[in-house]
């Protein structure tokens, strides 16, 4: 590991056997990440949120504007990695509450931002009008469609279900109460909501014979027309809201969103970026003396709300203790009857489960007689509670669905492989699910399974987090991608992979799914339905990177329960970079020799130091030591705010490599960025121009076109990037930037995520002191609350 020591050094600098400390803090100090706990008519005067200016960076819920915190009420440090853009937010301000209810997700979900920030307009002359040229639906908008398509086809099947089972006699108090009045519901003595029930699998399908036919379009959801936007301007100005909200406000209530929000002014809180103050500030404006803090409105809102922001840092449903507890400090004076108003209207549900002890008798192989086990009950949202169920169905139903024996097809793509391909083969013959662990290098062993199966006659497809991911994916197969790989965003948008038989199920043999950690439940579940019983699906990632960017932790659950087969891997990462990486996800930050300076520590003092040096790392030194060009060097910083923050970079960076007015919604032709064309997912590219369709940008070799008015939400600069927008990508050359703020929010997922980027170079700017060793060492992933284990275990027995 080489060290840099002088002020205006280089890749080139002397060896060192440790990186010499650095002293000080980043300019981006360390900020609370909670704000004041609204009431009935306080909070942010006004209400409402600011025109963000960059409304990608709000949602990925950086740290730079946050308030002071809850009395009692953890704050999080002042930086943090979040998600991408509308990654995992469904309101994309500040996910502090995320935190405070349920101790945040992992690798940085427990970021929080004081709303969204002023700026000017989005664009300026040079991008008008819309994409109303547009004759076809983009990928992102096909995307959505077919995942709505696809949960409309989940609930169908959950609805062909039986009653539910008896449960929770032996509850009492709140829990009780909650439950009773889920039944009451059920019985029709409160209005009609969706229930979360527990039932026998739906019966097992034959697999009917593949019958390949055109896949229809999505139909992407029409834009609320120009009427309806201006009656919800016309309330929110009413009510000192920005206006600038309406067209967000219009999608996220749909029909009557003017009415919506003057019946109940605290729906606001669906739009994206407004906190609970802000809503309150809006409430006051509009309902005036009326406007209470022990509103049933204001308590049912604010239940949905903070199951949202749960969702943001990763958890599927929350203990109700926590969540009644965080409804207290938002000044809600009778928690309890605010879930028990959102569960009677069915925004929210509520559900308990079995805790058992490992290795216990599953709750449901039990008698009446034995000693009954005890349950959590957990409130959670409608969705991410039916994809769990609807994950664990289909899991089981590809597991029991495969034949004792494997068939000939199988047996010859076994005979064909050797080592541990051939081990993965063996398992994936007998199996309808295996996991398989391993990192970069590892990836030639489901590659070499899926030539083999489409050489045996099998129909196989393998599917990647990103682009990039199934472009080096598929050179192990010696193809492009687009024949055998694609990514997930594609196979679920039907714009590439297989087609679907009469049934719509996918015509697969065999589905592979690299860069399993970043599945989400929702994902997974669609992926999971889409397959016809008796096909194989193998789930094949590094679990110690960070975990998805929406609600879930599937791959983990998946390893924590034995109810499939698991096929380590044991071919390691090569050279300096392999073996550093290596230790880091046993804990252990190692000194590696590197003769080649694959890896140089630059220590700096401040993040002003660190800026300067970033730069004169990606513009100079890498380029002349290496002979890696700056767009094939990616920066990793822990968070979009403060001195040494994503935006900063950015800024600093287009100076140096891309200088220009920014004439195009403060883009030039010629910038790098990074798209996001739906949540959960960003795709690097580079603009090309603009005209009156909108902003044109090249992602994965393939042309966008975003309208003006999604280019604020979409697309942001991509010279530096958080680790969970990098996740899934490689680099030939890695810059992570780590100023002395980022030293409390750094955790063993983000440095092995982040450093694990590189291909062929590595450089740390290091402001971190020995916060970096014992971050590595003692800082593990946060944990997330799911069901997911628990709905497996019951479903599936043991693997033997």
């Amino acid at each position: 590991m080489t060290t840099e020591q002088t002020p205006t050094g280089d890749t080139e600098g002397a060896a060192s056997p440790a990186p010499a400390p650095a002293e000080g803090t980043s300019g981006g100090a360390t900020e609370a990440a909670t704000g004041a706990a609204g009431d009935g008519g306080a909070g942010v005067s006004g209400g409402g949120t600011e025109p963000g200016a960059h409304a990608a960076e709000a949602a990925d819920g950086d740290r730079d504007d946050a308030g002071a915190p809850d009395a009692g009420e953890p704050t999080s440090g002042g930086r943090a990695d979040d998600a991408d853009a509308s990654a995992r937010t469904p309101s994309a301000g500040a996910t502090e509450d995320a935190g405070a209810v349920s101790g945040a997700g992992d690798g940085g979900a427990e970021v929080a931002a004081g709303g969204v920030e002023s700026g000017g307009p989005p664009a300026e002359a040079g991008v008008p009008g819309s994409a109303q040229g547009a004759s076809a639906p983009s990928e992102a908008e096909a995307e959505l469609a077919a995942q709505r398509v696809e949960r409309e086809r989940i609930a169908r099947r959950k609805a062909e279900r039986q009653g539910p089972v008896e449960s929770g006699r032996k509850l009492s108090g709140t829990a009780a109460d909650l439950l009773a009045a889920v039944r009451a519901v059920e019985s029709g003595e409160k209005p009609s909501a969706p229930s979360f029930v527990e039932a026998a699998p739906a019966p097992r399908r034959p697999a009917p014979e593949p019958v390949r036919r055109p896949e229809p379009v999505p139909v992407a959801a029409a834009a609320p027309d120009a009427e309806t936007v201006g009656a919800v301007r016309a309330v929110l100005a009413e009510g000192g809201a920005p206006e600038a909200l309406a067209p967000q406000a219009a999608v996220a209530l749909g029909e009557g969103a003017e009415d919506t929000l003057r019946a109940d002014p605290w729906q606001l809180l669906r739009v994206a970026g407004v906190r609970p103050e802000q809503a309150d500030g809006f409430a006051r404006a509009l309902l005036g003396a009326e406007c209470r803090p022990d509103d049933e409105r204001r308590g049912r809102a604010l239940t949905v709300w903070l199951l949202e922001q749960a969702a943001v840092a990763g958890h599927t449903a929350l203990d109700l203790p926590t969540l009644t507890e965080a409804l207290g400090k938002r000044a809600v004076p009778d928690p309890d009857e605010a879930v028990q108003s959102a569960l009677a209207e069915g925004d929210a549900l509520v559900f308990q489960d079995a805790l058992e002890e490992p290795g216990a008798q599953p709750a449901a192989a039990r008698t009446d007689e034995q000693e009954e086990v005890p349950v959590r009950v957990l409130a959670g949202l409608e969705r991410y509670a039916l994809a769990e169920e609807s994950l664990a169905d289909a899991l089981a139903r590809l597991v029991t669905s495969v034949p004792k024996e494997a068939e000939e097809p199988w047996e010859a793509a076994v005979a064909a492989l050797t080592g541990g391909a051939a081990d993965l083969a063996r398992q994936v013959a007998g199996h309808g699910l295996v996991l398989h662990t391993g990192g970069e290098a590892a990836r030639a062993e489901p590659a070499a399974l899926l030539g083999a199966a489409r050489a045996a006659g099998l129909r196989g497809f393998a599917v990647c987090h990103t682009p990039d991911g199934a472009r080096r994916f598929a050179a192990h197969l010696g193809e492009e991608p687009g024949g055998a790989v694609g990514t997930v965003a594609g196979l679920l948008s039907g714009a590439s992979g297989p087609g679907r038989d009469a049934e719509g199920a996918l015509d697969l043999d065999l589905l592979i799914v690299l860069d399993a950690p970043q599945l989400d439940v929702e994902a997974a579940a669609m992926l999971a339905e889409s397959l016809p019983d008796g096909a194989r699906l193998v789930l094949s990632g590094d679990p110690a990177v960070l975990w998805s960017a929406g609600p879930g932790r599937v791959f983990a659950d998946l390893l924590a329960v034995p109810a499939c087969p698991q096929v380590a891997s044991r071919v390691p990462d090569p050279g300096p970079l392999g073996e550093l990486v290596s230790g880091i996800g046993v804990g252990e930050l190692v000194q590696v020799e590197a003769p080649g300076k694959e890896i140089v520590i630059v220590p700096v003092r401040d993040a002003g130091e660190a800026v300067h040096r970033t730069v004169q790392l990606v513009a100079d030194s890498v380029p002349r030591a290496f002979g890696v060009p700056p767009e094939e060097t990616v920066v990793i910083t822990p968070g979009h705010g403060g001195a040494a923050g994503t935006r900063a970079l950015n800024t600093v960076l287009k100076e140096r490599l891309n200088p220009g007015p920014g004439r195009f919604g403060g883009f030039d032709p010629g910038d790098r960025i990074v798209h996001s064309p739906a949540p959960g997912r960003t795709v690097p590219g580079r603009v090309v121009r603009a005209d009156a369709a909108g902003l044109h940008l090249e992602c994965a070799g393939a042309p966008v076109v975003v309208p003006r008015e999604l280019v604020e939400s979409r697309v942001r600069h991509g010279w530096a990037l958080t680790a969970h927008q990098a996740v899934g990508g490689r680099w030939p050359a890695a810059v992570v930037v780590l100023p002395g703020d980022a030293a409390d929010v750094l955790t063993r997922p983000w440095v092995y995520t982040a450093f694990g980027r590189a291909d062929r170079h590595l450089s740390v700017v290091h402001g971190v002191e020995q916060a970096l060793p014992r971050a590595v060492a003692e800082s593990v992933a946060k944990p997330r609350t799911t069901r997911l284990r628990t709905l497996l275990r019951v479903q599936l027995p043991p693997a033997g």
